[in-house]
């Protein structure tokens, strides 16, 4: 079993930014796609962004494109989310989740294992 956790959440300022870490436990992070995904106030789960075992696939929301940079360190055992000109309509409890399956991950049904998520609150 894999278990997940999240943190860098909070509040931040329109056009802050924020970086959140995820770390899996009880079993070897490089075996995992690693991806995130949030939920807004009141709305579905969407998909952020996807970074494969060796970090050559890579793919965000098209809302996230060019702001949002995902990444992972296997020797730290740590996915990151970096997250730059943050906006209101980004807030959201954010959610790492882990995956064995290999290719583009976007959807939450090719996921595994799941995070707690962390609160993330753009104030504009």
């Amino acid at each position: 079993q894999v278990q997940l956790v999240e943190s860098g959440g909070g509040l931040v300022q329109a056009g802050g930014s924020l970086r959140l870490s995820c770390a899996p436990s009880g079993r070897t992070f490089v075996r995992y796609a690693m991806g995130w995904f949030r939920q807004p106030p009141g709305k579905e789960r969407e998909f952020v962004a996807t970074i494969s075992l060796s970090s050559t696939t890579i793919s965000y929301a098209d809302s996230v494109k060019g702001r949002f940079t995902i990444s992972r360190d296997n020797a730290k055992n740590t996915a990151y989310l970096q997250m730059n000109s943050l906006k209101p309509e980004d807030t959201a409890v954010y959610y790492c989740a882990a995956s064995t399956r290999v290719g583009v991950l976007r959807e939450g049904s090719e996921y595994d294992y799941w995070g707690q998520g962390t609160q993330v609150t753009v104030s504009s």
